[in-house]
């Protein structure tokens, strides 16, 4: 799980009542609260537009299209994050007997969702970033 750092990442740190007056219920619920949407009706689950995914709640860029593959898990899946820098990682023991990776903005610190490895994918990392659709916002690429 390393990529090129670009930029270093900032902090961003807010009150709860900030992220509650932003967020929609459901944004609220999976960015600051590490809950999960329900499969197949993601925003992004299956989107093929060209451009960059970022952090719903911070903005900052997360992933591009070009990184995006068809997993047919349910999520929007991405192979490599734009940067290592841009996501952090947290073991998830909330499941017993089935430990995952969980994978966080750095500088909202947002629940996006996991990284699993070693799934066969036909990708350059066989990693595979499942990743919630309301924790990000798409700008296409002619914007």
């Amino acid at each position: 799980m390393s990529t090129e750092s670009t930029d270093h990442i900032a902090p961003i740190s807010k009150p709860d009542s900030s992220w509650r007056e932003q967020l929609s219920a459901l944004e609220y619920h999976v960015l600051r609260e590490g809950g999960t949407e329900r499969p197949f009706v993601g925003e992004y689950t299956d989107t093929i537009t060209e451009g960059s995914y970022a952090c719903r709640g911070c903005g900052t860029e997360l992933f591009r299209s070009d990184q995006k593959f068809s997993s047919h898990c349910g999520w929007p899946s991405f192979f490599e994050p734009l940067a290592e820098d841009r996501v952090r990682y947290l073991k998830d023991t909330s499941i017993p007997g089935r430990p995952r990776v969980e994978v966080r903005c750095a500088a909202c610190d947002g629940h996006l969702g996991h990284v699993f490895e070693g799934e066969g994918y036909d990708t350059p990392t066989d990693l595979r970033y499942c990743i919630n659709s309301v924790s990000l916002t798409l700008t296409p690429k002619s914007q």
